[in-house]
């Protein structure tokens, strides 16, 4: 459970510094941050692996470079969703979505099942 709180956390760290870092990513409030967290979380959690199972072929045929549609229209999705959620286009949900997904996948690394810092743990026990 302190996992699944973790990534929350780190899917929300990645929305503020997306709407610092990239023009035309906004919030109105605090609270439509932390909302936007929990949906867009949810949202990569369920809905997305679906996506990707079904756009596989074309995944395939861009090398992968189609997951970075997947993943700007989801999290255009979810500012559709959301009224204080504001983006101005879909380059800035494209850029937004990066920034997002470098932010909590850079801090999932470190994260193991339990929601403790596993990577460093592991490496010294084996010794």
């Amino acid at each position: 459970m302190i996992g699944v709180l973790l990534r929350m956390a780190l899917v929300g760290l990645g929305l503020y510094i997306a709407s610092r870092l990239v023009p035309g990513v906004s919030f109105a409030d605090t609270k439509t941050l932390i909302l936007a967290a929990l949906v867009l979380a949810v949202v990569n959690a369920v809905i997305r692996p679906i996506v990707i199972l079904l756009t596989l072929p074309f995944t395939i045929i861009t090398l992968g470079l189609f997951i970075f549609l997947i993943n700007a229209a989801l999290f255009y999705g979810v500012s559709l969703l959301l009224p204080g959620f504001h983006l101005a286009d879909f380059g800035s949900a494209l850029l937004g979505s990066i920034v997002v997904s470098l932010t909590s996948g850079i801090g999932t690394a470190f994260i193991g099942r339990q929601g403790r810092v596993e990577r460093y743990r592991r490496k010294y026990r084996d010794r």
